[in-house]
């Protein structure tokens, strides 16, 4: 019978994280072990009475094994701290987590970036997590973020779209992705050979609290840490300072002075984080040139004299339609319909507001 199942026991107890852990590892060499011990006998390894009074009421009322069946009927293996497959980066990280609920496939090994930022994206924003999150996919880079709304969620779906594998970190059980709106999007991270991670157990909703901590596995994965738009007070600071404390690169798109948003990766560069305009700036910091070599650059062909006049009043940032009417010559109702062929065709991206930019 596997160990782990006795880890996950142990870890439906909100109490009980890495510290605990390491405890009763220190004491026992199997799980199953201290799961049966005397509850007198657990107190000997440090453990508060407390949490042996927790330990002591889920004995009764759960059964290891069925709890593990559980996640094997939700197609979700588990990771722990002792396994082979844990991964690398991770380990090396002053807490990582005790185990690891997996859902789609993570190798030990894998080169991962992650990409974090504002909920509440710019089209500004929303341009540079899509175009760079795609680039870097390309290059063969997995991109790992917290599947959020804005930022978090354009660049999984960068990736997917550009066929590359992405990682979602989840603070809360992989049975209930938060936030909702997005589980569409996770069931297509899946679908592209991506994962969904996390470290709580089947059933814990995401609580306030669970974010921060997620936030180092985010970066505790990554070989580095991009952050693209984020206020003074955004969860997006708080893991690229956790990348920091883990002596991993940290990266940061400079944006408007005008932009609150923007406050943030502003001042993280002035604090010597790498600025970056290209996927270029990210790749060959890391030693990547030769992903960087692999990218490909995309020509856009136009199909017709319409679409030609509008790919040239196409500048690099997002542009109303109103200016690509007055940049073209063309009438509102052709700009206006050749634009929907456009975008059908993937030759340019509606970011909302009436707003178009080339699809690289």
């Amino acid at each position: 019978m596997s160990d782990q199942i006795y880890w996950n026991a142990f870890n439906l107890i909100p109490e009980i994280g890495p510290v605990t852990f390491r405890k009763l590892l220190n004491k026992y060499l199997f799980l199953q072990e201290a799961w049966q011990s005397p509850l007198e006998e657990l107190k000997t390894c440090g453990i508060s009475s407390k949490t042996v009074a927790k330990i002591a009421a889920l004995r009764k009322s759960v059964d290891p094994i069925k709890e593990w069946e559980k996640l094997e009927k939700n197609g979700i293996t588990v990771i722990t701290l002792l396994d082979q497959a844990y991964p690398s980066l991770l380990k090396e990280i002053y807490d990582p987590p005790a185990l690891l609920y997996i859902k789609g496939e993570i190798k030990k090994d894998d080169l991962r970036l992650a990409i974090v930022g504002t909920r509440k994206a710019s089209s500004y924003g929303q341009e540079a997590a899509s175009e760079l999150a795609g680039n870097l996919a390309k290059a063969g880079l997995i991109i790992v973020s917290g599947l959020a709304l804005g930022i978090d969620a354009l660049a999984h779906q960068a990736t997917v779209q550009a066929k590359g594998k992405t990682i979602g970190v989840l603070a809360c059980g992989l049975d209930l992705v938060y936030p909702r709106a997005n589980y569409r999007l996770a069931e297509e991270i899946l679908d592209t050979g991506g994962a969904l991670i996390s470290e709580y157990p089947l059933g814990t909703v995401a609580l306030k609290h669970h974010f921060p901590i997620r936030n180092r596995i985010i970066s505790g994965l990554s070989i580095g840490t991009l952050v693209i738009e984020a206020g003074e007070k955004s969860g997006a600071l708080i893991t690229a300072r956790l990348a920091l404390e883990q002596n991993r690169e940290v990266f940061a798109v400079p944006g408007s002075i005008y932009n609150k948003n923007s406050e943030g990766p502003n001042n993280l560069i002035k604090m010597g984080a790498r600025a970056v305009t290209k996927a270029e700036d990210i790749l060959e910091p890391l030693n990547l040139k030769q992903l960087a070599s692999s990218q490909e650059v995309r020509k856009i062909i136009a199909d017709t004299k319409e679409e030609e006049l509008i790919l040239k009043s196409l500048p690099e940032e997002p542009i109303h339609i109103d200016q690509i009417v007055r940049n073209s010559g063309l009438s509102a109702p052709i700009v206006n319909s050749t634009l929907t062929l456009m975008e059908m065709k993937g030759k340019v991206r509606n970011l909302g507001g009436m707003h178009y930019v080339l699809a690289r």
